[in-house]
């Protein structure tokens, strides 16, 4: 693809990049619907995050920027204004710049997982859930799922605190819905999520016990790697019915591309066109 002085940059920011996934999705997808438009992949440690944030929307050029590990939640609190779903989980992973100036925030992690969920027959409705990981994708996801019409949701992280935090913001806004925080015990559920970055690496730890997982139940994972990842695998093994990170990402990048004012796609259309490069 040709990048022009017209060119809209997206920016993606986190830490490390090598595991960036997204611009092998959009910018062959940009190229081939003649959208002048291209994401850069922006690596940006945690500490440089609030400077780096301000001084990419101070480019006139720039589209927007999405938000990936270890930013989602920390950027909330450099917005202006903020989608309910960001206020609900906490989380955010796209920014836009408005007219007058102002930071806007949005969050399409949890609709993109359960968009997938669906598009796979999966029942939402009355499910009784686990996400393992509280931080920006697990909370997206959670709060997805409450929206969705989840019974009960239980949510744990290697960070106690983060898990009831989280559990108790779902259930300010969904009291209908059953929400605990707790052990990462994987038995007597419908669907069970692995939240966490582990899986990343192949010599990574389970996120759970899979033996504990009963078999038919719906496991994903979010972690998007150019390998199956061993949770995913060991799901499978069992007999359960799974989704892969990348399945999330096709889901949402739709959402991602009318946040930021670019023509509509469906998530067949992006996965016919990565299909050389992924």
């Amino acid at each position: 693809m040709t990048i022009r002085g017209t060119t809209a940059l997206v920016a993606h920011l986190g830490f490390p990049t090598d595991a960036f996934v997204s611009p092998l999705i959009y910018n062959p997808y940009f190229e081939q619907a003649g959208i002048d438009a291209v994401v850069v992949p922006m690596g940006c440690r945690a500490e440089h995050l609030p400077e780096c944030l301000a001084a990419v929307f101070r480019l006139t050029n720039v589209r927007g920027a999405l938000i990936t590990m270890p930013h989602k939640v920390t950027t909330v609190a450099l917005l202006d204004e903020a989608s309910p779903a960001v206020r609900i989980a906490g989380s955010c992973n796209a920014v836009r710049r408005t007219a007058g100036g102002r930071l806007q925030g949005d969050l399409f992690d949890g609709e993109g997982f359960v968009r997938a969920l669906r598009a796979k027959g999966c029942r939402l409705k009355g499910a009784r859930a686990l996400v393992a990981g509280a931080g920006g994708v697990g909370s997206a996801i959670a709060a997805s799922l409450a929206a969705a019409g989840a019974a009960s949701i239980a949510v744990c992280d290697s960070h106690a605190n983060a898990a009831r935090a989280l559990a108790g913001r779902i259930g300010m806004h969904y009291p209908h819905v059953g929400v605990a925080a707790g052990e990462s015990d994987p038995a007597g559920f419908d669907i069970v999520v692995n939240a966490t970055p582990l899986g990343m690496s192949q010599s990574d730890p389970m996120p759970m016990d899979v033996d504990r997982i009963p078999r038919g139940t719906f496991v994903g994972d979010v972690v998007m790697t150019g390998f199956t990842t061993p949770f995913i695998a060991a799901a499978q093994a069992r007999g359960c019915r799974v989704q892969p990170g990348i399945d999330m990402l096709f889901e949402q990048i739709p959402l991602y591309l009318e946040f930021f004012g670019f023509p509509p796609t469906t998530a067949e259309q992006l996965r016919e066109i990565a299909k050389g490069v992924l």
